[in-house]
């Protein structure tokens, strides 16, 4: 059975400043966004230095991880790699 590649990225080492619209912007040049999360402290709410960005296509995730993993922003080398994404048939026992 063929693997499906997911449209969603795990962007991680991001400034803990960063906005959802700073990162949309940096990655919007590859393709259509369907969605931007970044994970924030639920004390504090700024941004824990991780997020993931969703493409409508397969391709444009594709582009983007090859294009910007080892980039430098904001003086951080970031790191992109497809999210992780769980089957809950897998999970339920």
């Amino acid at each position: 059975m063929a693997r499906r590649v997911s449209s969603e990225l795990f962007v991680s080492r991001l400034s803990f400043y960063i906005t959802t619209g700073e990162l949309e912007k940096l990655f919007s040049p590859f393709g259509l966004i369907e969605q931007v999360r970044l994970v924030k402290d639920p004390r504090t709410q700024r941004p824990k230095g991780f997020g993931f960005v969703k493409y409508a296509r397969e391709i444009d995730a594709k582009n983007a991880l090859k294009a910007m993993n080892g980039r430098v922003v904001n003086s951080r080398l970031i790191f992109v790699e497809l999210a992780k994404t769980t089957n809950p048939a897998e999970t339920s026992s």
